[in-house]
């Protein structure tokens, strides 16, 4: 069994560096698609502040994924080959997900992606539990922590319907402000848009992201 456990932790680091390449690829064409695509900056230029946004992002994560992790099912409830089990689907279906996703150049979030392959996984993992015991589908709730799963659900729904919202509301006034009479308007309100969107920016960047990083 130690020998089982071994070759799975293996393909699972082979799965994680895959996910990696792939989960990366799905980021930068989401991300650089609109700045390569509009010529913004050179293709050096833009690689380069891409390389140092993933530096910064790495360096100040707030642990997302261990919110995810920790919020979907109840760890004290499986076995530890059933949890290996778990981890090693949701690698499988990741992979398998994004490239698909790639392939067709479909944008996709990675972050949602993992959230609900952990919940598929161990609400499958759990099926087999309650029948294998006898036990009636009542008993989810003894795994799956359905309060916490649920509000992460309604919270990326919510997420997308209030960035579409905002973000239709900031375009429009955006676009009023500066697509009439560009060169006028550029002198008034440019330097104060840039300055509020910068603001902004360093804000979600140093601020908040600083406030859940392992090292402060």
């Amino acid at each position: 069994m130690e020998t089982f456990f071994l070759l799975i932790v293996v393909i699972l680091i082979v799965l994680a560096v895959s996910d990696l390449v792939v989960g990366v690829s799905n980021d930068a064409v989401n991300f650089l698609n609109s700045a390569i695509g509009s010529k913004a900056a050179p293709f050096i230029i833009i690689m380069i502040i891409a390389a140092a946004g993933i530096v910064f992002g790495a360096t100040f994560s707030s642990g997302m994924m261990e919110v995810a992790r920790k919020g979907i099912f109840h760890p004290d409830q499986f076995f530890f080959r059933e949890i290996m089990i778990i981890f090693l689907a949701v690698m499988m279906t990741d992979i398998i997900l994004l490239d698909f996703f790639n392939t067709f150049a479909l944008p996709t979030s990675t972050t949602v992606s993992i959230v609900f392959e952990l919940l598929g996984a161990a609400v499958a993992v759990s099926i087999i539990k309650i029948t294998a015991s006898g036990s009636t589908m009542a008993d989810m709730s003894q795994y799956i922590n359905t309060s916490s799963a649920l509000l992460m659900i309604t919270a990326i729904l919510l997420s997308v319907v209030i960035a579409f919202t905002v973000g239709l509301i900031i375009q429009y006034l955006v676009r009023v402000m500066f697509s009439f009479n560009f060169k006028k308007n550029i002198k008034y309100f440019g330097a104060l848009w840039g300055g509020i969107a910068i603001s902004a920016i360093t804000f979600f960047i140093l601020i908040k992201g600083a406030k859940g990083s392992s090292f402060l």
